[in-house]
């Protein structure tokens, strides 16, 4: 049975653990105070009572004679002495006992006479000395409680700064993980004093620095091939044409066309991984312009808008993504398949087996087509181009299943949602924080050029 995980923060572990450190040295120190002034209190107590003694002992010598009684409130022979104190003075000696039940002790003195009598004096212990005792004590409890409020002050800011500092390093660690290699952890930690926060910031920054090498370069890598790949396979398409009506001049051509295909979609990977890529933006309406370019690349699909809405972004990049997207639920959907638009946002769904969980929890992946059946089936490159190409409009891709409630996986279809940015990207890839007045409003010109649907590129989407 898996035990159930407490997740506190740094901030407030320390804190317990100095206020807890502070406690315990506080009840210590106060303890042994206490102690120690008790104890010089009591001895110069028993000083005290055996000079009063002393002195009552000298009167009653000088009365002796005269039969006087002792003063000072001494004793004769005082039959409620303690035994211990009978004991010391039956050797001859002067002793002092103090009888301590608890509450307010008592303080004894007695003194050997000659003739076998017995002197000795009993008083409680001295109020004045009690209230200094219990002035103390509270002094010292005040103390305490003040040591363990500053402590937990201390540990709450201490913690609450290294806790910042985590925090940012955990940020900025997570944004480096959604692609942003630009992102160093260190300068996102930031401050004067350099501490284990900073040693793994730069560790995190140098694991980054080292993973952006290699994916550069393995990227390099594969460009490098794809484009090398591209003039002969080009030149075998070319000698495929000459060959021979028959079958087997078929299957050469079209295994020679699926080549420069994987060919053409490598190098588009390439180009999308290297972040250089930028947006030719123009002003269209979602709905018209999804609804022409699906009739054009299967009449079958059944297009719905829901809401118009104009946006601005790259045609030929959009239909790209229409385009694998209706790709792929040919492939490895069953009809129908539904297109809808409501707003900014676009959702294509078949009602096949669903999508694969491993794309469902990691996403798109080169070269993984979720079927064991490579055949005729692509490349899996369809997916992560459409993501690339997302990316590229400031826009965001997401899958699920529309599996209903009790079905089992996959029952219901596959759902692709595409969300467009209210925001169009900028010709640096970045995005403005303020919208204009025309993107919302364009003019009827401009609506008008941009509902025509022209594509710069021809209407056709790139392979």
């Amino acid at each position: 049975m898996r035990r159930p995980a407490l997740r506190t923060g740094v901030r407030w572990k320390i804190s317990i653990a100095i206020a807890s450190v502070g406690a315990l040295i506080a009840v210590a120190l106060s303890l042994v105070v206490h102690n120690a002034a008790r104890v010089s209190m009591l001895e110069n107590a028993r000083e005290v009572q055996l000079e009063r003694l002393t002195y009552a002992q000298l009167l009653y010598e000088a009365t002796k004679t005269k039969k006087a009684d002792p003063r000072f409130g001494a004793k004769l022979n005082d039959p409620t002495m303690p035994k211990s104190l009978r004991q010391e003075t039956r050797r001859n000696r002067r002793a002092t006992h103090v009888e301590d039940g608890g509450g307010v002790p008592d303080v004894w003195a007695a003194v050997p006479l000659p003739g076998g009598d017995v002197l000795s004096l009993h008083t409680r212990f001295a109020d004045r000395s009690a209230t200094i005792l219990g002035d103390l004590d509270r002094a010292l409890i005040i103390g305490s409680v003040s040591v363990v409020l500053g402590g937990s002050a201390l540990g709450v800011l201490i913690g609450g700064q290294l806790s910042r500092r985590l925090r940012k390093a955990a940020a900025a660690a997570g944004r480096v993980a959604q692609g942003q290699t630009d992102v160093r952890v260190g300068d996102a930690v930031g401050g004067v004093v350099r501490d284990e926060t900073d040693e793994l910031a730069g560790a995190v920054d140098a694991l980054t620095d080292a993973l952006n090498e290699r994916i550069e370069a393995e990227r390099r890598v594969t460009a490098d091939i794809a484009h090398e790949l591209r003039t002969p396979v080009t030149g075998l398409l070319t000698a495929a044409e000459l060959l021979p009506p028959g079958r087997p001049s078929e299957l050469v051509r079209d295994r020679a066309q699926a080549m420069r295909t994987l060919v053409e979609d490598v190098l588009e990977v390439a180009r999308l991984d290297s972040a250089s890529e930028r947006a030719e933006l123009q002003q269209l309406a979602l709905g018209e312009f999804v609804s022409r370019r699906v009739a054009l690349l299967n009449p079958e699909v059944r297009v719905q808008v829901v809401h118009e809405s104009w946006v601005s972004t790259d045609p030929r990049r959009l239909e790209r993504i229409l385009f694998n997207l209706l790709g792929n639920a040919a492939k490895h959907g069953s009809t129908p398949v539904e297109v809808t638009v409501e707003g900014r946002v676009v959702r294509v769904r078949d009602h096949g087996p669903g999508f694969p969980a491993a794309l469902l929890r990691e996403g798109p992946s080169r070269f993984r087509t979720g079927s064991t059946d490579r055949a005729g089936q692509g490349h899996g490159l369809g997916l992560t181009i459409a993501a690339g190409q997302a990316r590229v409009l400031g826009a965001r891709l997401t899958f699920r299943n529309a599996a209903p409630a009790g079905a089992a996986e996959g029952a219901g279809g596959a759902i692709a949602v595409l969300w467009l940015p209210e925001h169009a990207p900028t010709d640096t890839g970045s995005f403005p924080m303020l919208q204009l007045a025309e993107q919302r409003h364009p003019a009827p010109g401009g609506r008008k050029a941009a509902g025509s649907g022209a594509d710069p590129r021809g209407g056709r989407p790139e392979r």
